[in-house]
């Protein structure tokens, strides 16, 4: 209770904040009576109507025959001064495969999804300063992720949204530091901001901690570390040019962000982290290649869970180029190792050998026709070590500047159920989607 409550007010400082930005500069200018219509012409809006349908391709674990049937309006407003720039983003949605719907700003169920409210702030030449609700991210990878510990939104990846919906929001402060040597990126949230996890509600995916799936009659529990101020994450980048290539360190401290792990009455935790990691991008032959490590620091004893995921090792390859005439490719390459596979094997019923080492290989196509007003995608992910994938098929046609129709295939396959990309089989899709965006 105490967290949602800290959450709220958060939330409404920084719209205050950003409030206070917008109209100060009207206020004061007293002997102009139309500031308040003036206010509202400076402001950028922007924004779209969407109807979605996703129809599985088979049924799983009681679930729902449609991933999607949602309809979708998002308000886009921006506002912005010489040193102030007032950011507000609000998805309204009914989704007709939703169990009910209440007012929140979290889940799949809600009418409101608030992707952004913030102010953005430059109190020197140096810094900038952005407060509240926003989207985070960084790291190289294309739909792969090592040093962006930001939460994500799996639901949204798997049910057979648009690729904007991975990621999402979360209440933070970033400080951007601009140095001739180095630059500095310091993420503070206050509050620990999971992932929108997979949980059996929406997706069925198997459980390795009972060595079985789980769906809509399943749904999992999960006890979430401390509340404000004390399940606190910090991120920090610090990055500079060498020669052609940008370089990057990357410090992270807070939790995993998905379930990784059970306390004793088997409801799902989140157990501390610390991540150390680096990067390296740029130009190599007639493309851009791209590398990334981490290394997983899974604080084993400082949560009370049980059982829990153990350290890891990650690194990521990557290759991307144009090839001309509107197509480019991208290729990649990501490597896991368990570096405690040991006691994870004797902890998770589940593991066997071959899970020591994971290996993932990813393509991505894409094509453009008619003067680009018709993309045709692919991308492909395929494990050569749990031999399982996930194929994402995507041909969007604009009939104009404003009215935009998708389709889409959501297809995931593996030789056993309990693998990463197998789990979800039940979860393959058809997506269609008509987009109308002012």
């Amino acid at each position: 209770m105490f967290a949602n409550k800290m959450r709220f007010y958060f939330i409404c400082l920084s719209a205050l904040l950003a409030a206070g930005a917008l109209f100060a500069p009207a206020v004061l200018a007293e002997e102009d009576q139309s500031w308040w219509q003036q206010a509202a012409a400076d402001f950028d809006i922007t924004g779209f109507a969407e109807v979605r349908l996703a129809p599985r391709l088979q049924s799983g674990e009681g679930q729902r025959s449609f991933t999607l049937g949602e309809t979708r309006l998002q308000i886009e407003a921006a506002r912005y001064f010489d040193a102030y720039t007032l950011n507000l983003t609000a998805d309204f949605i009914y989704d007709a495969v939703a169990d009910d719907h209440t007012f929140g700003f979290e889940g799949d169920s809600d009418f409101i999804d608030l992707r952004s409210v913030n102010i953005e702030v430059s109190p020197f030449d140096f810094i900038d300063i952005k407060l509240g609700r926003q989207i985070l991210t960084w790291g190289t990878g294309d739909l792969v992720f090592i040093n962006d510990l930001f939460p994500k939104d799996w639901r949204s990846f798997l049910l057979g949204r648009d690729d904007e919906y991975l990621k999402a929001p979360a209440n933070a402060l970033k400080a951007s530091l601009y140095f001739d040597q180095i630059n500095i990126d310091l993420v503070y949230m206050p509050e620990f901001t999971p992932d929108r996890y997979i949980d059996g509600s929406r997706v069925s995916f198997f459980d390795q901690q009972t060595a079985g799936p789980r769906g809509r009659a399943s749904v999992q529990e999960t006890r979430e570390p401390g509340g404000w101020f004390k399940g606190d994450e910090l991120s920090l980048r610090l990055y500079r040019p060498v020669g052609a290539f940008e370089v990057a360190a990357y410090f992270y401290d807070g939790y995993w962000k998905s379930p990784a792990g059970a306390d004793e009455s088997g409801r799902a935790t989140f157990p501390k982290l610390g991540v150390y990691g680096a990067s390296l991008r740029g130009p190599v032959f007639s493309g851009i290649v791209h590398a990334e490590f981490g290394y997983y620091d899974s604080k084993r004893g400082t949560s009370q869970s049980v059982t829990q995921r153990g350290d890891e090792f990650k690194a990521l390859a990557g290759f991307e180029s144009d090839l001309g005439n509107e197509l480019t490719l991208g290729l990649q390459y990501l490597f896991e190792r368990k570096l405690n596979f040991d006691q994870d094997g004797e902890a998770l019923r589940n593991l066997r050998p071959s899970d020591r080492n994971r290996h993932l290989l990813t393509l991505r196509l894409t094509k453009q026709y008619w003067q680009q007003t018709l993309t045709v995608s692919a991308f492909g992910f395929y494990s050569t070590s749990d031999h399982d994938g996930h194929l994402r098929f995507n041909v969007a046609r604009k009939l104009s500047d404003a009215l935009k129709v998708e389709l889409g295939l959501n297809l995931f396959f593996g030789r056993r159920r309990d693998s990463f990309f197998g789990q979800f089989q039940s979860t393959s899709n058809v997506m269609s989607a008509l987009r109308y965006s002012f």
